[in-house]
């Protein structure tokens, strides 16, 4: 038998003792920030990393108002630099370097002060520092200050405690790093949001934003006001017990509507609280009815928000949320039980103490229930329908991997393109990722769906295939694709094509644009290109800018459709790249009324706002 000799192994690899690397803390965030902040981006979605990071500092300040020290909280973001001040207690001037520069380093981890903070980890702020170009943070205590300046979390300047006549409390100052955050810039909506439900949350907290001062006095009241687009059936039902504030309504809107906290944190995810909510709800409703009714038409048009505080939280991501915790605490009840207990006896005593809004729930109910019994027919064809077309289905060319499969930031990554024509969806199926881009073909434009019922839902193949393909026919939890993106051309077509969809979607399922799951997919309307590069723009300006750049004469095509863009280019806008634009709405957005204005019979006012905003074609091109 031959002996195998392994040192004359040419390509054989070395292992040895200079192999064996220890990353530095601030090294470590730094080259895998996924693990601490979730995604980078440049500040174009409401969960890109900048705003992460403006959290985590914001966490801090929180904790200190929930503690009963400071009641408000001054945001400040000019140029890229962050700035927030509170009027807490101040960090403990001899700890101020170690809370910002050594990892583990808390007062949460057996201070009952801090037994229902959502950051019990002692990382948030050293995640800060370290993904930060610059960081700086001053704590004043009781007429004495300190402050601490780093680099990329490296200490530049450090001053001795030395007296002041500030108040108390804690300010950071920083600086997101450029070079990890590429071209990043902070948009007003999404720090406003994130900042009005600090309020809602938090009763009585004022936050000061570039100067603008955001109150709550009722809650999550104000919070469900505030993101509500139809008019609720009933006012809204409001309770409030020892570590959870529950709000509900109902409204005409098909879907479900839920915003849920957990110390805070916003969950965009759910977890087990947001479960064990919907199904307590469900069930009391059934059992003061004394109805066996089904818990969608339960369930149809509600509009609900859930803020719960848990001892030592466990969430299934750094980023936190989705919670996975089951216990309340070492002793306590689990988070269900919980919930379930605190459902069982106020929502039954509030409909038993307000008969007018538990008859109009009633008559709610009772609605949806005849409206799905009245399909119920044509709903069991259209499924079986739906289920056959799948097999062979030439309109959904699926992905591998779904948003319920997929692990950690490949949730991220789930999509489906919604094309129109063999030509576009064929040049998108060639250049897509087939693991997590899936396309969905239409033929021809859809119906107006604005006016119809949910029946027409299944009674048309485009709509009923399309519901099939995202499985979202009983809500979003089956949810298959994390973004469904409108891929159309840009001309008057595509964009009537994208209205008809977005009006399917704010029919029949509003909490999917809600969620921020629907977007519209940005094509290059240009190529400048000469011999040594190829510029894609996406406006006239960025042509314009594109021409200087490249010199003398350079070759100028204007692509008039998706169809014409070749598969070998269509990969350069379906990547890490893609530009996208998030169908969103806010308070202003009352659907009814867009819908009908937009959608419904011509009336002579939307023909003067047509007149009064009419651009020709040409003038966009040239």
């Amino acid at each position: 038998m031959e002996e195998l000799n392994m040192t004359s192994q040419p390509d054989a690899v070395s292992y040895n003792d200079d192999d064996i690397k220890t990353l530095d803390w601030m090294e470590h965030i730094r080259r895998r920030p996924g693990m601490y902040i979730g995604k980078l981006g440049d500040g174009s979605y409401a969960d890109d990393g900048i705003y992460v990071l403006l959290k985590e500092v914001l966490d801090n300040s929180i904790d200190e108002y929930m503690m009963g020290f400071g009641k408000t909280i001054e945001v400040t973001i000019s140029d890229g630099t962050v700035t927030v001040r509170d009027y807490g207690r101040g960090v403990p001037l001899g700890k101020v370097v170690d809370v910002s520069s050594k990892m583990n380093t808390g007062a949460k981890y057996d201070s009952k002060a801090f037994k229902k903070s959502v950051g019990l980890n002692g990382v948030g702020i050293k995640a800060v520092n370290a993904l930060s170009s610059y960081f700086l943070i001053t704590s004043c205590r009781d007429g004495e200050c300190k402050r601490v300046e780093y680099n990329k979390a490296v200490i530049i300047d450090e001053s001795d405690i030395q007296p002041t006549q500030e108040a108390n409390g804690t300010k950071v100052v920083f600086v997101p790093d450029n070079t990890i955050f590429k071209d990043y810039q902070y948009k007003d909506e999404f720090v406003e949001t994130l900042l009005k439900n600090y309020v809602f949350l938090n009763s009585g907290l004022t936050i000061l934003y570039n100067g603008k001062r955001y109150h709550s006095r009722n809650g999550l009241v104000d919070l469900l006001n505030e993101n509500m687009t139809t008019e609720p059936l009933y006012p809204i039902i409001h309770l409030k017990g020892e570590d959870i504030e529950v709000v509900i309504t109902h409204s005409n809107q098909y879907g479900e509507e839920y915003y849920s906290f957990v110390n805070g944190q916003h969950t965009t995810q759910g977890g087990t609280h947001l479960s064990a909510f919907k199904e307590a709800v469900g069930r009391v409703i059934k059992e003061y009815y004394n109805k066996n009714f089904d818990y969608t038409d339960i369930r149809a048009g509600i509009v609900a928000a859930i803020s719960v505080k848990v001892e030592e939280p466990v969430f299934e991501s750094q980023t936190k949320t989705k919670l996975g915790s089951k216990d309340m605490g070492p002793e306590g009840p689990t988070v269900s039980k919980f919930i379930n207990d605190f459902i069982k006896k106020e929502l039954d005593n509030y409909l038993h103490k307000d008969p007018e809004t538990s008859d109009i729930l009633l008559r709610k109910i009772q609605e949806s229930e005849k409206e799905r019994k009245a399909i119920a027919g044509v709903t069991k064809l259209a499924r079986e329908r739906a289920k056959k077309a799948n097999l062979h289905n030439k309109k959904l060319r699926d992905c591998r991997i779904h948003l319920n499969d997929a692990k950690g930031d490949q949730k991220e990554d789930t999509c489906i393109f919604i094309t129109e024509g063999d030509s576009a969806s064929g040049s998108i199926t060639k250049s897509r990722d087939p693991n997590f881009q899936a396309v969905f073909s239409l033929r021809g434009k859809p119906l107006n769906s604005y006016g119809l019922t949910k029946k027409i839902v299944y009674e048309n193949e485009e709509f009923n295939l399309l519901q099939a393909a995202l499985n979202i026919e009983d809500g979003l939890d089956g949810l298959r694709y994390n973004k469904v993106i409108i891929a159309t051309d840009a001309d008057v077509d595509g964009m009537h094509i994208r209205l008809l969809l977005i009006t399917f979607f704010l029919q029949f399922f509003p909490d999917l644009i809600k969620q921020k799951h629907v977007y519209i997919l940005q094509t290059p309307l240009f190529r400048v290109r000469n011999k040594q590069k190829t510029i894609y723009c996406y406006s006239e300006e960025e042509k314009q800018q594109a021409i200087l750049a490249l010199g003398r004469n350079p070759e100028i095509t204007r692509f008039k459709g998706l169809g014409e863009i070749s598969p070998d280019e269509f990969r350069h806008f379906i990547g890490k790249d893609i530009r996208l634009d998030q169908v969103s709405m806010k308070k202003e957005d009352l659907v009814k009324e867009m819908l009908e204005f937009y959608m419904g019979k011509n009336t002579m006012e939307r023909q003067n706002f047509i007149i009064d905003n009419l651009v020709i074609e040409e003038d966009l091109i040239n």
